[in-house]
C-alpha cells in the first residue's frame, strides 16, 4: 500500500507551455536502432517474448511498455541507466485472481504485483564474439518472476542469434541439468516462498534449482519497421501465479512494428495464446525542445572604438532580456567591472555566462580587463566567475583553431573582501507563489490507480538575505482519495505510526495548511552554509531544527549535518499536534564519483522519524537532458516483520527540467516520485529547505 504519498509539482508556467519533447538519434551503431534490435520482451527489457536476450538499447533510452495476454496485463519501463546496465519495473495485473478475498477490503480488483528487474552487460559484441549478458528478474518483493540468467547474442547480417540459460522462472521445465548443482548439493533445490514481509532480495535462491536454455532468432524483413521474433522458452508454466497454464508448445512467435517512436507487436504463445503490446520509446540524453530566444550580441569589432563611458541602463536590459540575468549591483573598480546578481533563465551554465560576458563586452571600456560575476542563489552569494576579457573575445569570436569559452574564465567561491568592499542590498518585502501538484500511488486495493491534484499556494515575507517568514497552503481540486479506504490499525508493529495516518491526511479537507515556518540561513564561513527553521515543517510534523553544509566550489564531495526536535501533527485540524515527539537527524554524504559518469550517492546516516537508526542510500543518474532518474532505500535497525510489508523502505523518482516543456529557456524542475509500499520505518522529516538544493549552483546536479 502507498504510505509516504509522492507528490509531482511543477510551475504553473511549465504547465502553460507543454509543446513536444523532439528526441534526436545520434547512434553511430545504426544497427542497435533497428527494431530488430531494440524490441521489448512482454515483461519489459530487450528480449525477444517470455526470454531476454544480452542487447542493451541506447544509452539513456526509456521505453513505456504495455502488453496483454488473457492470463497477464503488464505496464513496465525499461531503462538504459548505463551502456552496459538496463533496469525494468513493472507492475502486473493477474487477470485470473482477486486482489484479496475480502469484497470490503478491494471489491472485485485482480491481483496486482510490482517486479524489478536488471541486466548487466559483461561483453560487448565484436566481430568473432558475441554480446555477452547476465541479468536478474523480479529480484526483489514476493518474486512472481524471480529468475537469474545468462544470454548470449550474435548478429549476422539481418538475423539476430540468441542463447541463454535460466534459473527460476526461466528454468521450471528443467531441460538441462543445473551445473552449480554439480558443485555443490544446495543448488539442486529451489526455496519457496520469499523473506521477510517481501521486498527483500533473496540470494540464497539465486542460481538455485532447475535450468533450462533458452533461444531463438529475430529476422529483420526488408521492410524495415517489420521484424519477426521466434524463441524457445525454458518455463513449463506449472509454478505460475496465474494458475497451472497450459502449455501445448514452447515455441512462441510474432511479428513487431515500428511507427516513429511507437513500436507495435503481436504474438502467439505457448500455442494457444494470442498476446499483444504496445511500447513508445524515447532517448533522455538526446531529448531536446526547440527554443525561441533572443540571438546572442555581437562582439564589438574594436574595443578601442567603445565609449568610456558605460550606458548602464543599457547594459541592465540586455543582462535581463539577453543574457536572463537580474542584475542586483553593478560598479567598476580599477580594471574590473563587479556585477553582483541572479541567473534565471538558462539551464546550461556555460551559456548563461557566454550571454552575461557578451553583454558586458559590448559595452565595456578597452582598459577594463577583467569581468567579476557574484552570482545569487537563495539570496545568498555563492559563486562566482572571474572572464578574462581579452581570453573571452578570442574564445567567443572563433580567433583560434579550437575555441574554449570555459578556459576564459574561473568558477570559484566568492572573494570575501569583495563582497565587503562592493556589497549587494538586501532582498525584503512580501512575495507570493502558485505551482500545482499531483499526487499519485499505483496498486491499491481500492482502486490501481488513485490521485489528487490541485494547487500549492506560497507566499511569505523577507525581512534581508538571511531571515524570512514562509507558508504554504495545498487546494485539492481533483481527486478519487475519497474512496481510499486502507488502514494499518490491525497491523501488530511495535513502530510509531509517523506516516501510515497518511490516508487521514490526505483526506480532511480541501484546503489545509502545508506548512508555516521561519527560516534563517548564511554562510559562516568559507564554503560552510547554515540554516535553521521553526513552525509547521511539514504535513505530518512541526518543530524547529538546524543544519550545516560543507560545500565547496565545484567539488565532487559535500557533507554535512541536520537535527530536528519535532512532534506529530494532528490530522484533526491545521495547528493542532499529536503527543508523539522525536529528535531526529542525519549526517549527510553527497558525492559524485568519477567512476560513474553523471551520477550521485547520498547517504543519510542517523536515527529516522520512528526513531529506528540506519542509512538512507540515493542513486541519482542524470542524462545530457537533464533528465535524472533516481532510486533511494532506507536501511535500519527496524526488522521486516516491525515495517511489515515491503519490509524496509525504498523508491524510485524521475526528476525533469522545465526547459523540456518550454520553447522559452527556463529553469526549475518536476519530480515524478514511485514509492512501491511506504511504511513507518527509515522515513526521514521532509524538511521544508535542504541546504544541498540552497547551494545547488555551486557543484551543479540537478540544474
Amino acid at each position: 500500500m502507498q504510505g509516504n504519498i509522492p507528490v509531482f509539482k511543477l510551475s504553473a508556467l511549465a504547465l502553460l507551455c507543454f509543446p513536444a519533447v523532439v528526441v534526436a538519434d545520434d547512434s553511430n551503431d545504426s544497427w542497435q536502432q533497428s527494431p530488430s534490435a531494440l524490441t521489448q520482451s512482454v515483461r519489459g527489457g530487450v528480449g525477444l517474448w517470455q526470454t531476454p536476450t544480452a542487447r542493451m538499447a541506447a544509452d539513456g533510452n526509456v521505453s513505456l511498455n504495455y502488453t496483454d495476454n488473457d492470463e497477464y496485463r503488464f505496464w513496465s519501463v525499461s531503462i538504459q541507466l548505463f551502456p552496459w546496465m538496463e533496469a525494468t519495473a513493472r507492475y502486473t495485473d493477474v487477470r485470473t485472481r482477486l486482489y484479496s478475498d475480502f469484497a470490503s477490503f478491494s471489491g472485485d480488483q485482480t491481483l496486482k504485483d510490482k517486479g524489478l528487474d536488471v541486466k548487466f552487460r559483461l561483453l560487448q559484441e565484436s566481430t568473432y564474439l558475441p554480446e555477452v549478458a547476465i541479468g536478474f528478474n523480479d529480484f526483489g518483493g514476493t518474486g512472481f518472476f524471480e529468475s537469474e540468467f545468462v544470454a548470449l547474442s550474435k548478429k549476422a547480417g539481418d538475423f539476430d542469434f540468441h542463447l541463454g540459460m535460466g534459473w527460476g522462472y526461466l528454468g521450471t521445465g528443467g531441460n538441462i541439468s543445473n551445473p552449480f548443482c554439480e558443485l555443490r548439493d544446495s543448488f539442486c533445490k529451489r526455496p519457496r516462498g520469499f523473506s521477510g514481509q517481501g521486498g527483500k532480495i533473496d540470494y540464497n535462491r539465486f542460481y538455485k534449482g532447475p535450468a533450462s536454455l533458452f533461444g531463438g532468432v529475430v529476422y529483420q524483413t526488408p521492410w524495415q519497421p517489420l521484424s519477426l521474433k521466434l524463441e524457445y522458452e525454458g518455463n513449463n508454466y506449472s509454478t505460475d501465479r496465474a494458475g497451472d497454464l497450459p502449455q501445448d508448445s514452447r515455441w512462441n512467435f510474432g511479428a513487431t512494428y515500428q511507427i516513429n517512436d511507437f513500436t507495435l507487436d503481436l504474438n502467439y504463445q505457448r500455442g494457444n495464446t494470442f498476446g499483444f503490446g504496445v511500447h513508445y520509446a524515447l532517448n533522455m540524453n538526446s531529448a531536446e525542445q526547440i527554443k525561441i530566444k533572443p540571438a546572442k550580441l555581437p562582439l564589438p569589432e574594436n574595443r578601442a572604438d567603445v565609449p568610456n563611458n558605460i550606458n548602464f541602463n543599457t547594459l541592465t536590459y540586455n543582462l535581463y532580456y539577453n543574457a536572463g540575468f537580474l542584475p542586483r549591483n553593478i560598479s567598476l573598480k580599477d580594471e574590473e567591472i563587479i556585477i553582483h546578481g541572479q541567473s534565471f533563465a538558462y539551464r546550461d551554465d556555460l551559456e548563461a555566462t557566454e550571454r552575461v560576458a557578451r553583454v558586458v563586452v559590448a559595452q565595456l571600456p578597452a582598459h577594463i580587463r577583467r569581468i567579476r560575476l557574484v552570482e545569487y542563489d537563495k539570496n545568498i552569494p555563492q559563486l562566482e566567475k572571474l572572464i578574462d576579457v581579452d581570453a573571452f573575445i578570442t574564445a567567443a569570436d572563433f580567433n583560434v583553431l579550437q575555441p574554449d569559452i570555459r578556459s576564459s574564465y574561473v568558477r570559484q567561491a566568492p572573494d570575501r573582501a569583495a563582497l565587503k568592499d562592493v556589497p549587494a542590498n538586501d532582498t525584503k518585502g512580501f512575495y507570493n507563489g502558485i505551482e500545482t501538484f499531483w499526487v499519485q500511488s499505483f496498486g491499491n486495493p481500492e482502486r490501481f490507480f488513485m490521485y489528487q491534484g490541485g494547487l500549492f499556494l506560497g507566499g511569505g515575507y523577507l525581512f534581508n538575505n538571511q531571515f524570512s517568514i514562509n507558508a504554504t497552503a495545498k487546494l485539492t481540486l481533483l481527486e478519487n482519495f475519497d474512496e481510499f479506504n486502507f488502514k494499518v490499525d490491525a497491523i501488530d508493529s511495535t513502530l510509531p505510526r509517523v506516516r501510515t495516518y497518511v490516508r487521514e491526511y490526505v483526506t480532511r479537507s480541501k484546503f489545509s495548511i502545508d506548512n508555516v515556518y521561519g527560516h534563517w540561513k548564511k554562510e559562516i564561513a568559507p564554503s560552510l552554509f547554515a540554516q535553521a527553521y521553526a513552525g509547521y515543517l511539514e504535513t505530518m510534523f512541526g518543530g524547529v531544527g538546524t543544519e550545516l553544509l560543507y560545500r565547496p566550489v565545484d567539488s565532487t564531495l559535500a557533507f554535512g549535518i541536520d537535527l530536528n526536535y519535532v512532534k506529530q501533527r494532528s490530522y484533526e485540524n491545521d495547528f493542532g499536534f499529536f503527543d508523539y515527539n522525536v529528535l531526529t537527524g542525519h549526517f549527510n554524504i553527497y558525492w559524485q564519483p568519477s567512476f560513474l559518469d553523471d551520477t550521485r550517492l547520498t547517504f543519510n546516516i542517523g536515527q529516522f522519524l520512528a526513531k529506528d537508526k540506519g542509512v538512507n542510500v540515493d542513486f541519482a543518474k542524470r542524462f545530457d537532458s537533464g533528465m535524472i532518474i533516481g532510486a533511494y532505500a532506507a536501511i535500519t535497525d527496524a526488522s521486516s516483520e516491525e515495517y511489515g510489508e515491503g519490509s524496509f523502505t525504498k523508491g524510485f523518482y524521475l526528476s525533469i527540467p522545465f526547459d523540456l516543456f518550454s520553447i522559452r529557456p527556463s529553469k526549475g524542475r518536476g519530480r515524478i516520485p514511485w514509492i512501491p509500499i511506504g511504511r513507518d520505518g527509515g522515513q526521514p522529516l521532509n524538511r521544508p529547505v535542504k541546504l544541498i538544493d540552497v547551494t545547488e549552483i555551486r557543484s551543479s546536479f540537478f540544474d
